[in-house]
């Protein structure tokens, strides 16, 4: 079942969002502390994906690129408003839905295992990556809706979309590039999700407010820069 990984990757996240919603009791010093924690490890595997890259300049074209994109289409602003209707909807207090729904979405959909792993059940029907996701958003969707709510749960619902979407795609990808190619795309989206997961832990530690959401499109820009860097260089 080619979307085996991906689907034990939801269910994780809900059963674990599902967990700590048992653990809305505990204190709110611990839960500070906690998040603080959290945010500092997710900036080190920021820091750690971007350091991968082999064309920085590509990352900054693409951070720039896909921030002016992401701005004009308000890609933020529509995942706050689905986390308010889901507020609506599900009768959460002002502005916790949104806020667990909007942070946990992007934790699980930015970074290279969602890549990595989709691209694996796709091309081998292998779901070892994602099956290690699974175990890791698991656990953390346990402190997260301890800390930022039930929001975190309806997260699933887009790491399935995006994670089987990658996977059915993947499936076709050996028509469109070489492995060469790929691997190469895969090393440049990885680097640009590792600035992006750095500007989360940002968010996480209350450092400032950055608008994460709308840097999205830097991801495909910073794919199909690859390519187009290549051709470029191949005439200089």
């Amino acid at each position: 079942m080619i979307l085996l990984g991906t689907i034990v990757n939801a269910g994780a996240i809900i059963a674990g969002a599902l967990l700590g919603r048992l653990l809305t009791r505990i204190p709110d010093s611990i839960r500070h502390t906690v998040m603080q924690g959290i945010g500092l490890a997710v900036m080190i595997l920021g820091i750690k994906m971007s350091l991968g890259s082999e064309n920085f300049l590509l990352v900054i074209v693409s951070i720039v690129l896909g921030a002016i994109i992401g701005e004009l289409m308000a890609i933020e602003k529509g995942l706050n408003h689905l986390g308010h209707w889901l507020e609506r909807k599900v009768g959460g207090g002002k502005g916790s839905i949104a806020t667990g729904f909007v942070t946990a979405t992007l934790v699980y959909c930015i970074g290279a295992m969602a890549v990595l792993g989709a691209m694996d059940s796709g091309l081998r029907n292998n779901h070892d990556i994602l099956f290690t996701k699974a175990l890791l958003d698991g656990f953390s969707a346990i402190i997260f809706t301890s800390t930022l709510g039930i929001g975190v749960m309806f997260s699933a619902v887009p790491v399935f979309l995006y994670q089987g979407l990658l996977t059915l795609l993947a499936t076709q990808i050996y028509n469109v590039v070489s492995q060469t190619m790929l691997d190469a795309m895969l090393t440049e989206v990885t680097a640009v999700g590792g600035l992006m997961i750095i500007a989360i832990g940002i968010n996480i530690l209350e450092i400032k407010n950055i608008s994460v959401a709308n840097m999205l499109p830097a991801l495909l820009i910073a794919a199909l820069g690859v390519p187009v860097s290549q051709w470029l260089s191949s005439f200089l």
